[in-house]
Formats: C-alpha cells, structure tokens, sequence
C-alpha cells in the first residue's frame, strides 16, 4: 500500500514532522510539504451561476498525489485547538475540487483512502487537540474514507517532542496493520 504524507507545518524540521518522521521515515512513502506549494485560499462561489473560476495554484497536483495513494497521512501542528492554517486552506479547497469537472470521481476515490493524522501541541493537546481529531472524523465521515488512527504528541520548544516518548511508541506502530 502507498503512503502519502501531507505535511502542514510552515517550520521545517519541527516537532510534528520529527513525530511524522517516526511513523513514515523520509526515505519512506511520499512526504509533501504543503510549505513549498503555492495554495490560495478557497472564495466560495459555490451557489453563484458561473462556480469556481480556475485558480493558478498547486492544489490540483496534490490532489492528483492524494487520489494516487491508498493511504493519506495529514501531519500538522495543532493551533488553536485545529490544525494550521495552510492545512486548513488546503481541506477547505475540497469544495472547489467537488465541483471541477475534471476531478468528478474525486469523491468516489476518496471512499477508498485509508486516513491518518499525526498532530504536536504545547498546551495540553491531548485535551485541547481533541477538537482536531473529531474535525478530521467528520471530514473523514463526510467522504466515506476510514480514520484508521491518529497520534497527538506534546511539544512547543524545537525539539521537546523527543521527550515524548509515548507519541514516539504511538507513531512508531501508527501504520502498522
């Protein structure tokens, strides 16, 4: 099974990507990093008679990587009790996505996908990060794709998330069947 994993943390080499790291390896899968991508934000012309004009962005070529692997990881820092904001702003895009005519089998393809979340906190994440994992549920839920796990890890400072050595263990067998 392919594994893609979709990095949404603008600081490389942070404490949510050493925790990715430890469940899919570098030299494992396909890491993206949704950083080094131009995305714009979504402008919702859902209801207007003309719909989504084209936008000029990368969305479509990640959307392509996600429809081309069977098992999605989303990792992402956890801010403000959600993930971040590019994260965000690349889910939020599903909804122009449904509506291009070039990707109708967009939804169809995604009851397939096998759905993963890593996520780092400072502030008690395994608490306060709790909303993020019931969005991705819901999001999952709404596709018909499977939430088949998740890891919240504790950290603020670069590098404090080597101390958590139960988010270490959990990502380490995250995908382990």
């Amino acid at each position: 099974m392919s594994i893609l994993v979709i990095h949404g943390s603008t600081r490389p080499n942070g404490n949510t990507e050493y925790l990715t790291y430890q469940a899919v390896p570098r030299e494992s899968g396909t890491h993206v990093y949704l950083r080094d991508h131009s995305l714009y934000p979504i402008i919702d012309y859902r209801h207007t008679e003309e719909g989504f004009p084209p936008c000029e962005d990368d969305h479509e070529k990640l959307i392509d990587l996600m429809l081309a692997h069977d098992r999605i990881l989303f990792s992402t820092p956890i801010y403000w009790y959600s993930m971040s904001g590019i994260m965000k702003t690349f889910i939020d895009r599903f909804s122009q996505i449904l509506r291009t005519p070039s990707y109708s089998h967009f939804r169809e393809e995604l009851k397939e996908k096998e759905i993963y979340l890593i996520a780092v906190g400072g502030d008690q994440p395994h608490i306060k990060g709790l909303p993020l994992i019931q969005q991705m549920n819901y999001i999952c839920q709404f596709y018909h794709m499977r939430f088949a796990g998740y890891v919240i890890g504790k950290a603020s400072k670069p590098g404090e998330i080597k101390q958590d050595k139960r988010a270490l263990e959990a990502a380490a067998v995250l995908l382990e069947f």
